[in-house]
C-alpha cells in the first residue's frame, strides 16, 4: 500500500512541487491548488468553495479498486458510492484518501516518474448551488478562475496563469489553461467541473488532469483523454 502525505497548495505564488513516493512506489505530484481573490463576498464564497474542491491533502491506494477491462490500453474506473465513472490508461495506478472538507478524493497516475496526473475531487455544496451556472456562465466563471491564480503582473513577477479555451456541455464545465513559475516549466491542466447530487445534497466534482510541457508528447493526449472520459453514473 502507498501513500501520500506530502501537501502541496498555491498561496499566492503556486509552486509546483514533487513528493517522494514511499516504500519505491511512483506517483504524482499533488494536483495544484486554486487560489482566492479578495472580492465581493457572493464572488469569494464561489472562488473558496472551487479552492476547497481542487486542494489535496492525502492519498492513499485502496485495498480493492472497481476497475473493469475496455480494451488492451484502457480500463473504467467505476466509484459506485460517489456516483462516476472515468476510462484509465491500463498501467496507471489508483489512490483514494480523504481530508477534512472532502467527501472524495481519488487520483490517477502513471507507474513511472511523473509529474502526470489526474485527480477527482469531491465536496458538498451549500443548498443556493443547485447547478453550475450557480458559479456564473463558464466563460465568467474560467476568467475569474485563471485571473485569480495569475500574478505575473507582479514586481518581481509570479506565477503566470493562461487561460486556454473553456466551453459548457451537458452541465459540465471544461476548462484548458496553464501555469508557470519563473524559470520553471509551464503546467497544463485541463479541468472538468459538475455538480451532481447524491440524494440528500449537491457536491461539485472537480476533475484536473495536469501534465509539465516536457511530457506533452508523451502524456497530453492520455491526461485530456481521461478527464474527458469522465461521466456521472
Amino acid at each position: 500500500m502507498a501513500s501520500i502525505s506530502r501537501f502541496c497548495c498555491v498561496h499566492m505564488r503556486p509552486t509546483l512541487c514533487n513528493f517522494t513516493p514511499s516504500e519505491g512506489e511512483k506517483g504524482p505530484s499533488p494536483p495544484i491548488t486554486l487560489e482566492h481573490q479578495k472580492t465581493r463576498p457572493c464572488l469569494l464564497r464561489r472562488q473558496l468553495i472551487l479552492h476547497t474542491a481542487v486542494s489535496v491533502a492525502a492519498f492513499a491506494v485502496p485495498n480493492a479498486l472497481a476497475l473493469n477491462d475496455v480494451s488492451e490500453d484502457v480500463r473504467v474506473y467505476t466509484d459506485d458510492e460517489n456516483k462516476f465513472k472515468i476510462e484509465i490508461p491500463q498501467e496507471w495506478q489508483v489512490g483514494t484518501g480523504e481530508s477534512n472538507g472532502f467527501k472524495s478524493i481519488t487520483a490517477f497516475y502513471p507507474t513511472d516518474a511523473s509529474n502526470s496526473n489526474v485527480s477527482v475531487v469531491i465536496t458538498g455544496l451549500g443548498p443556493d448551488f443547485t447547478r453550475m451556472e450557480s458559479f456564473g456562465k463558464v466563460d465568467e466563471f474560467a476568467q475569474t478562475l485563471v485571473s485569480g491564480l495569475d500574478r505575473s503582473w507582479q514586481r518581481p513577477p509570479g506565477v503566470a496563469a493562461k487561460l486556454i479555451d473553456c466551453k459548457s456541455s451537458n452541465g459540465i464545465y471544461y476548462i484548458d489553461y496553464s501555469l508557470q513559475n519563473p524559470g520553471e516549466s509551464r503546467r497544463y491542466l485541463y479541468s472538468a467541473i459538475g455538480m451532481a447530487s447524491n440524494g440528500w445534497y449537491n457536491r461539485l466534482y472537480t476533475v484536473t488532469g495536469q501534465f509539465v510541457e516536457e511530457e506533452t508528447d508523451k502524456y497530453a493526449s492520455k491526461i485530456q483523454k481521461v478527464v474527458a472520459s469522465f461521466r456521472f453514473i
